[in-house]
């Protein structure tokens, strides 16, 4: 490690928890982003692991997409498409013609689970991408 990033870590080792908190508040707001993990979490992923690797977070948001279409099928799709989205018919008919397509941004496991057994019976494929 170069001279100047020991130098870093030593002085954020020295932080208190609540002046951590603003350290992360304060480089938010100057590089306009959000963090994901809250300091002290951030501290805990610091810390060398001790032979346990962490179990991998399970997603409770999912994205669904048709990914396909059957041409001998559009219609029922279509129709599914309408009562997921709510969609116009001319909308909803473009967008299972252009597949692959983001049916729904954001929905919860049981619900994107629904979708995709849904459009799969009506003949078409869609997967759902956790979040």
């Amino acid at each position: 490690m170069s001279h100047n990033i020991e130098q870093l870590v030593e002085s954020l080792s020295q932080l208190s928890v609540l002046d951590m908190s603003k350290l992360k508040a304060a480089l938010e707001e100057k590089w306009g982003v959000k963090a994901a993990a809250a300091a002290p979490a951030m501290m805990m992923a610091a810390a060398p692991a001790a032979g346990a690797a962490p179990a991998a977070e399970e997603s409770t948001e999912f994205k669904i997409t048709l990914t396909e279409a059957a041409a001998d099928k559009k219609i029922g799709i279509i129709k599914v498409v309408r009562e997921i989205t709510g969609l116009g018919l001319k909308e909803a008919k473009d967008l299972v013609e252009g597949a692959p397509k983001v049916i729904k941004e954001t929905a919860p496991k049981a619900e994107a689970e629904e979708i995709c057994k849904k459009i799969n019976e009506a003949g078409g494929k869609a997967t759902m991408k956790g979040l």
